[in-house]
């Protein structure tokens, strides 16, 4: 009697799972191709009120910036009316600008800050 030869599976076979010697399931890992998330800058906008130094001591205080820096951010914020302090994840961001806004609150400051999505 001829030997019956088993017939061909349904799914191909490099649809199959790999078994190792335990007989056990081996799953293939794919790579997953994940964007990095949106950043966002917070940027300080600059007034006809709020004093130098204290912009000064707000950016190396919530930004963690040297005094150098903080004093370069602060001349850029005069005279561009808007300076860059930071980039962070979105809810980061929100943070800071939460920060700077209620210590110029507490200050007695019209200092204004908010957060933008990074241009790419």
């Amino acid at each position: 009697m001829p030997i019956k030869q088993p017939e061909k599976p349904l799914v191909p076979p490099t649809r199959l799972p790999l078994r190792d010697e335990g007989n056990s399931v081996v799953l293939e890992r794919r790579t997953q191709k994940v964007k990095p998330p949106q950043m966002y800058q917070v940027v300080v906008l600059n007034d006809d009120y709020t004093p130098m130094e204290f912009v000064v001591g707000v950016i190396q205080e919530f930004f963690n910036k040297d005094l150098e820096t903080a004093t370069q951010i602060m001349l850029k914020i005069h005279l561009d009316g808007r300076g860059v302090c930071g980039v962070y994840s979105k809810d980061v961001a929100a943070t800071k600008v939460d920060q700077v806004l209620e210590a110029a609150n507490k200050a007695g400051h019209p200092l204004k800050a908010l957060s933008e999505p990074v241009e790419l």
